[in-house]
């Protein structure tokens, strides 16, 4: 007998302690990020957030939002970060809204052990699918930076950094990145 698609609800039923998305008619619950994760998700959207969602120093034009979800038909995905352009989404959903059904212009998932092959495959399949334009992948313990630009024909590696680098990255590349910053000091974990 076929497994029924899991349903939104099924989402709903889950622990606080964890994030439940709906990839292909399938539930996947990850835990809570660990102190690794957390931390370069955290500082990313701190260097981010004020020169383009803010306009604080730099060119403002984005709304940056920390681990909203995001429907796209029966999928469900939480991103660590996501950004879409104001000329895009010029005004965000109400507050009460709980998720976004437009894909965002820019994505970024930081991997963990039990995330990275799901987040690399799966998810990246539904962003491309729903025309996401960037996808960053961040991962604490190798200390690395992958930028992804969508093209035509799939996800077009357009830069790969690591450890302590300052940087600048599409679609922000109006200021620069120090990657360092990201990494947690003393033990690794995520």
């Amino acid at each position: 007998m076929p497994k029924k698609p899991a349903t939104y609800e099924d989402i709903l039923r889950l622990p606080e302690n964890v994030v439940g998305e709906i990839i292909d008619g399938e539930l996947v619950v990850s835990p809570r990020p660990a102190v690794g994760h957390a931390r370069a998700s955290s500082v990313l959207g701190n260097k981010l957030g004020p020169p383009f969602d803010t306009g604080g120093g730099g060119p403002g034009g984005w709304w940056i939002l920390p681990e909203i979800e995001l429907h796209f038909r029966a999928d469900v995905l939480v991103p660590d970060l996501a950004g879409w352009r104001r000329t895009r989404m010029p005004k965000l959903p109400p507050p009460r809204e709980p998720f976004i059904t437009l894909a965002p212009d820019w994505l970024c998932e930081v991997l963990s052990p039990s995330t990275a092959r799901f987040n690399r495959n799966r998810k990246l399949r539904i962003y491309g699918r729903e025309r996401g334009g960037h996808v960053w992948l961040v991962d604490p313990l190798a200390r690395t930076l992958e930028v992804f630009r969508r093209e035509e024909k799939g996800w077009l590696l357009v830069g790969n950094f690591s450890e302590a680098e300052r940087i600048r990255a599409e679609p922000f590349e109006a200021i620069e990145l120090d990657l360092g910053a990201l990494w947690p000091q003393g033990e690794e974990g995520t």
